[in-house]
């Protein structure tokens, strides 16, 4: 009990919100990846949060939904957290007309899940919707592709424009980034002529900065801009609330 006493408390894990509250106004979903892995001694480490929320997922579904079925001990096995739903600007645009551009690889892709299901929600209540588009990336298509059935049913009822990348599928490597360059005409007229709004989520280190600076290579190629014009404007883009980041590293 001293010991217990002496460490120091969990550090609060952050998950962006995968779900939408119109499509699921009872719960939250959340995306993450089980961390689990091997040190170079053969020690096998776990992720703390990740892995319990999956032993206590894998408990509740093998005894069944709702029930509250209680251990020899007497503990809840359905287990409970404590949660906090923290207000965020990483939002939708006030307006379903506003064309959105999500880029988002791997587990990235969770707070666009949301947006997705929301944008397709207001569609079957007869609201016209701009064009959603999303940039996602991944390893292979048969291991790690997440979503992969409920986004093709989003391409299917003409809510999504989906562009994925595949990292390892082929001999060359092909990112989320080479996308956007390869489409950066229309990104800049979406941006431009439709005030398009931009999301991004994911590896702050490496992915968002590259997007940062494609997007401002967008901006000097079709829109004729100076090097520091085009920054300028990129900087414009996040003051006005049309290029947001929901990022980690």
């Amino acid at each position: 009990d001293h010991l217990c006493e002496l460490l120091p408390r969990l550090h609060p894990r952050y998950y962006s919100i995968s779900s939408s509250p119109k499509v699921h106004p009872t719960c939250v979903h959340v995306t993450a990846v089980i961390v689990h892995y091997e040190t170079p001694t053969k020690r096998t480490v776990k992720g703390v949060a990740t892995n319990c929320f999956q032993e206590l997922y894998t408990k509740h579904h093998a005894l069944g939904h709702g029930q509250h079925n209680k251990e020899e001990n007497g503990c809840d096995i359905a287990g409970r957290f404590p949660i906090y739903i923290r207000k965020s600007t990483f939002r939708l645009p006030f307006k379903f007309q506003t064309p959105i551009i999500m880029i988002g690889p791997g587990t990235g892709l969770a707070p666009f899940r949301g947006f997705i299901q929301e944008r397709h929600y207001f569609k079957t209540q007869g609201k016209p919707i701009g064009e959603t588009i999303l940039y996602y990336g991944c390893r292979n298509h048969a291991e790690d592709y997440l979503y992969r059935d409920e986004l093709k049913y989003f391409v299917d009822e003409k809510v999504l424009e989906l562009y994925v990348a595949f990292s390892r599928d082929q001999e060359e490597k092909i990112y989320v980034t080479h996308l956007l360059k390869k489409h950066g005409e229309k990104i800049w007229k979406l941006i431009k002529d439709q005030n398009a709004s931009l999301y991004v989520c994911g590896d702050a280190k490496n992915m968002a900065r590259d997007v940062h600076s494609i997007l401002i290579d967008i901006s000097q190629t079709y829109g004729e801009m100076t090097p520091e014009r085009a920054s300028a404007f990129v900087k414009e883009l996040t003051q006005k609330g049309r290029y947001s980041q929901d990022v980690w590293s």
